[in-house]
C-alpha cells in the first residue's frame, strides 16, 4: 500500500529592496508573506461553488481559480485533484491569477472519448487550457504526478514556463518510485479504486490511519478530513468510466517519462526551487538535491522535516511563501 511524500528544508532570504522593486512594477505585485498567510482556506462549498470549465480537443477541464494578473499553475498529485490546493490559491491570490485545474482522469475534468491520459497527454491538455484561458506563460506549482508533468511542460515548452516551485514528485532516477508498483498492478487488473479507495471513501477513520492513505501521505493525523476524502474519492467511484479512467491514469505513470530530461533541466533559464518533504518513504529524498542541482537556474533547496507527500494541503504558509520569493527571482527579468 503506497504513493507518496514530501517536504522541505533549507531556506532563501529576499531583500526588501527587491521586493519593493518588483511591487512597483504593474502585474508584477509581490509582497511579504504576513498577509497571505492570514487567508483561510477555501472549504468544500467554496470549490464545488468556483469550480469552471475549459472547452478543449482533451475534454471540458475542470479548475478552480483565484486572483488577477500573470497567472500560476497548480498541479496536483493523484489520486487528489485541485482541492489540494485550497489553502495556497487564497494566499497567493493578491500576486497572481492563481489556477488550479484537475487532471484527466481526476476529480471533476470531462475527458474527451478515447483520450488518453498519460502524462505527455497530461502536459498537452495544460497547453491547451492555457490556450483557452489566453495564457501566454504562467508560474508552475507542482506536487507528486504533478511534479513530472511540469518537469516535461518545462523542457518542451521553456517560452510557456516563468518558474518552476516542485515539491515531493517523480525523479529522472525514481520514476515510477517502486512503492508505487502495486497500485499499478492493481490498475492494471481493475481493482484499486474498489479494493483502496472506495473503503476510505466509506470509512473516513480508516482513511486517516496509520494503514490508510492518511498514513502514508500525511504528516498530521488528522488529514485528510472528512471533505477532502469527499472530494478526493467520490468523483473517481461515481461512474464505472471514472474509475477506469482512474486506473487509466496509473498506468499512465508505469514508464519513466523522464528519462534522460537532466541535461534538459540543466538547459532550463526559468528559476526552479524544490520544496522535499524528508519523511517521505514513496520518493526517495536522497533525490531531492539532484532534482535541485539539475535546473540551470536552480534556486536550492529546502527540507521539511517530518511530512510526507501531500504537505501542500498542511503547509499551505510554506508554499505561499516560497512561491513569492522565486517569482522575486523572475520578475526583475521583464523589468530591465
Amino acid at each position: 500500500m503506497n504513493r507518496r511524500t514530501f517536504l522541505l528544508g533549507g531556506s532563501g532570504l529576499l531583500a526588501a529592496g527587491s521586493l519593493g522593486a518588483i511591487a512597483r512594477v504593474p502585474g508584477l505585485a509581490v509582497a511579504a508573506t504576513d498577509g497571505a498567510d492570514a487567508r483561510p482556506d477555501l472549504d468544500a462549498a467554496e470549490f464545488h461553488a468556483s469550480r469552471k470549465f475549459a472547452r478543449t480537443a482533451f475534454g471540458d477541464i475542470a479548475y478552480v481559480e483565484r486572483g488577477e494578473g500573470p497567472a500560476a499553475l497548480f498541479l496536483h498529485g493523484f489520486p487528489l485533484n485541485g482541492f489540494q490546493w485550497r489553502g495556497a490559491l487564497p494566499r497567493l491570490a493578491p500576486y497572481r491569477r492563481c489556477i488550479a485545474p484537475y487532471w484527466l482522469g481526476l476529480g471533476y475534468t470531462r475527458v474527451a472519448p478515447d483520450q488518453s491520459v498519460d502524462p505527455h497527454a497530461q502536459a498537452a491538455m495544460i497547453l491547451a487550457l492555457m490556450d483557452a484561458l489566453g495564457l501566454d506563460s504562467a508560474d508552475l506549482v507542482a506536487n507528486d504526478s504533478g511534479g513530472a508533468i511540469a518537469q516535461l511542460l518545462l523542457t518542451a515548452h521553456p517560452q510557456r514556463v516563468r518558474t518552476v516551485l516542485l515539491t515531493n514528485c517523480d525523479t529522472e532516477f525514481d520514476n515510477p518510485p517502486p512503492k508505487l508498483l502495486p497500485v499499478i498492478e492493481l490498475s492494471r487488473q481493475g481493482r484499486f479504486v474498489d479494493e483502496w479507495l472506495a473503503p476510505w471513501w466509506q470509512d473516513k477513520a480508516l482513511a486517516r490511519s496509520p494503514q490508510g492513505f492518511g498514513g502514508m501521505c500525511y504528516a498530521d493525523p488528522a488529514h485528510p478530513d472528512d471533505d477532502a476524502i469527499d472530494m478526493y474519492f467520490g468523483p473517481l467511484l461515481s461512474t464505472q468510466r471514472r474509475k477506469a479512467l482512474t486506473h487509466a491514469y496509473a498506468l499512465g505513470l508505469e514508464r519513466n517519462v523522464l528519462e534522460g530530461i537532466g541535461a534538459r533541466l540543466g538547459r532550463s533559464r526559468a528559476p526552479a526551487r524544490v520544496l522535499w518533504g524528508m519523511a517521505d518513504d514513496i520518493f526517495d529524498p536522497a533525490q531531492a538535491q539532484p532534482l535541485a542541482d539539475a535546473f540551470g537556474r536552480s534556486r536550492g533547496l529546502r527540507k521539511l522535516e517530518g511530512y510526507k507527500l501531500f504537505w501542500p494541503e498542511e503547509r499551505p504558509d510554506v508554499i505561499a511563501e516560497e512561491a513569492q520569493r522565486l517569482w522575486v527571482a523572475w520578475a526583475p527579468q521583464r523589468v530591465r
